[in-house]
């Protein structure tokens, strides 16, 4: 299914109209609906006024419980998975405030307790040192200090061992070098340092390792819930159960392949000695 970003806005407002539309062509009052799909009447209020939008298993719910014909089905349930997909460009971002961002994922971090980090490229925040982290922001544009700030405190969450991290990172992500040689040398032997905390797991695959699937994106997963995929004009973020197992699915192909533990930090540990030479 191909979209354009600004439909993922309308999608919703959409999507609740025809849901809205449906019930009534069927003659149901709300309350009915409800009962026939097991839900509460204010939770098929709220996905009718646009004030939530509704998981693709509650869509299927609902179009069962209307008997809706074929055809019918396959264009309300296109139209829910793209409501159930966020396309976050960077410009808005900028506009809003990079700090303001922060803040969303701090909110989100303290709501997840599995993470799972595919890095083909870069070294994320909560890995990085200072110097790592204000290299990264070196094309945002005003005053980045606050948003360094920020960046720094959430890596908090790393001590949180009520949360699992699974971070995995390609040699490209670990070698590239923002910073002059010293510095990134800092870097690497802070992840290996990071690597001995109880709840954090690193995965290194080193180039040369057979790979029938390419790198193609930065990704999250948080929990099994939301995945977020990152590229150079902003980043999209999937709710449909689907797009996320696809995630988990290609997440565990790259983990397999990656060293882990001991054999892990010793090619870090080699890595951080190139630079420092």
């Amino acid at each position: 299914m191909t979209f354009e970003p600004e439909q993922l806005g309308q999608s919703q407002t959409d999507l609740a109209e025809k849901l809205r539309e449906l019930r009534r062509r069927a003659g149901l009052t709300g309350d009915r609906l409800a009962k026939r799909c097991n839900m509460s009447q204010s939770q098929i209020s709220k996905f009718e006024t646009g004030k939530k939008t509704p998981r693709l298993l509650d869509v299927e719910r609902i179009l069962r419980a209307l008997d809706a014909p074929p055809a019918l089905i396959a264009e309300i349930t296109a139209l829910a998975r793209i409501a159930n997909t966020e396309w976050q460009d960077k410009r808005s971002s900028w506009r809003r405030g990079l700090e303001k961002r922060q803040a969303e994922l701090l909110a989100l971090e303290s709501e997840s307790t599995t993470f799972r980090f595919f890095l083909p490229a870069m070294i994320t925040g909560l890995l990085a040192t200072p110097e790592y982290v204000r290299a990264s922001l070196t094309h945002s544009p005003g005053d980045t200090s606050r948003t360094v700030a920020r960046k720094l405190e959430r890596q908090a969450v790393l001590y949180d061992t009520s949360k699992s991290f699974t971070f995995l990172l390609t040699e490209q992500a670990v070698r590239w070098a923002i910073m002059p040689a010293p510095a990134m040398a800092v870097q690497i032997d802070r992840i290996v340092s990071l690597s001995h905390l109880p709840n954090l797991r690193f995965g290194v695959i080193p180039c040369g390792t057979v790979m029938t699937r390419g790198p193609m994106n930065t990704f999250t997963v948080y929990d099994e819930r939301l995945a977020t995929v990152e590229n150079f004009t902003g980043r999209l973020v999937f709710r449909d159960p689907r797009d996320i197992a696809e995630h988990l699915d290609v997440f565990a192909g790259y983990e397999r392949r990656a060293l882990t533990g001991d054999p892990a930090r010793e090619l870090l540990s080699l890595w951080a000695d190139a630079y420092r030479s």
